[in-house]
């Protein structure tokens, strides 16, 4: 049962499925594995994520595992078409097709946790709100829920501190093979990518405001400079300010750099970073992305109610002209650029990430009924194992600490 925009889409959509299989040893690995083991055996999985490529090998490793799965998007333009097409043929059931309303995403999620999941694999926590205020009935019969993004492990936490989490969480996205890979190399490469593909314009010589220095922002800003760009960092903690400026970056409030900025990147996860105030300061030309995962960062509306007029300038780019004369330009509507305009991250990145969100599935079931109802960090040793599955898959090799050794880092003397 599926609900796809076309199906006929699926032959070109299979394509990019196997081209990101083949670029995906460490989930190839987990997936031979789970055929074998069949560890989701009996069970239902709900999945809420980008769904492109990457992600459609994913839910294809946890159907070998021997999990019916149901999955959704998490954002309105990150769904490719012809992706959720071939996935659906392969008999994953897939609600979901680029360009949903606000209405039609909210249905969505509803019809995936209508199969009534064991398991949950969120991406922003909104399949686990939709349980926790329209799903009730789901309590006692989710095992727990798996998390990809930053956002989405403040939302559990938020849930857990005020007493309403009903089932564990493993919050995948604090495991290290996903932060220090997925967040820095995959997002700093991707949202790159997705400004060049929408603007088609010169990075370097131009002055990039990089909104928060968070693992995210961090990628975003090592990229942005070393394809020549100067590069500013506006940071609310003093410690990753400090480090930013360490790294070599002007780092300024938002107020200062509105004014100098030629391109804005916001990656934060807060709300409201660039406002009407901000609007007023820039220069003419200048454009802005997001990289955070909701389009909240940008304040859209209130650019869209004072400007004079507005029209596409071209695909993933809209141009906003002021009152006083100057155009700015917003790029995928303020939502994650790296999906909307471009193809994500890539899957040699994935692969890591969704390799954690399979063993930690996996955990779920072998811990069912010994976790309290709460957010838990990845575990250690299957962030090591993944590591480790990854150096192998590409004939890398680590030391090994000798009897001496592990004797003389035990020993107090």
């Amino acid at each position: 049962m599926s609900k796809v925009k076309d199906p006929s889409l699926a032959p070109q959509g299979q394509l990019k499925i196997e081209w990101a299989r083949a670029h995906m040893p460490v989930l190839e690995r987990i997936r031979t594995r789970f055929e074998n083991e069949k560890p989701f055996r009996g069970l239902f999985m709900a999945m809420c994520m980008h769904l492109e490529m990457k992600t459609a090998v994913l839910g294809q490793t946890m159907a070998a595992g021997g999990a019916s799965v149901a999955i959704t998007g998490s954002n309105p333009l990150s769904t490719q078409d012809d992706v959720a097409a071939a996935l659906a043929n392969s008999g994953v059931n897939v609600y979901a097709w680029h360009g949903v309303t606000a209405d039609e995403h909210l249905g969505n999620l509803l019809r995936v946790l209508d199969h009534k999941p064991h398991l949950i694999i969120d991406d922003g926590a909104e399949l686990s709100v939709a349980v926790h205020t329209q799903k009730k009935e789901l309590f006692g019969h989710v095992i727990g829920a798996c998390e990809e993004t930053t956002t989405g492990v403040h939302r559990y936490k938020a849930l857990e501190k005020d007493g309403l989490l009903k089932y564990p969480v493993i919050a995948v996205n604090d495991a290290y093979t996903k932060y220090l890979f997925d967040s820095q190399y995959g997002t700093g490469q991707s949202a790159l990518e997705g400004v060049m593909r929408a603007t088609n314009m010169l990075i370097a010589g131009k002055t990039v405001v990089v909104g928060g220095y968070g693992w995210v922002g961090r990628g975003i800003a090592l990229r942005a400079k070393g394809l020549g760009a100067k590069v500013v960092v506006t940071e609310v903690d003093p410690v990753r300010a400090l480090e930013a400026a360490m790294e070599g970056y002007q780092v300024m409030p938002m107020d200062e750099a509105a004014r100098i900025g030629d391109m804005f990147i916001t990656a934060t996860g807060v709300k409201s970073i660039i406002t009407k105030q901000h609007f007023d300061k820039m220069k003419d030309g200048a454009i802005m992305a997001n990289s955070g995962h909701y389009d909240v960062e940008i304040d859209v509306k209130t650019l869209r109610e004072t400007a004079a007029s507005v029209r596409s300038a071209r695909q993933h780019v809209e141009e906003f002209k002021m009152k006083d004369g100057k155009r700015l330009y917003l790029l995928a509507e303020g939502r994650l650029v790296n999906l909307a305009a471009a193809d994500g991250h890539p899957a040699e990145v994935m692969d890591m990430s969704f390799a954690d969100q399979a063993l930690a599935a996996e955990h779920l079931v072998k811990n069912k009924g010994k976790l309290q109802p709460k957010v838990y960090r990845m575990p250690l040793e299957i962030d090591k194992e993944v590591a480790r599955i990854w150096l192998d898959s590409y004939g890398l090799k680590t030391d090994n600490l000798s009897l001496e050794q592990t004797k003389y880092l035990s020993s107090w003397e």
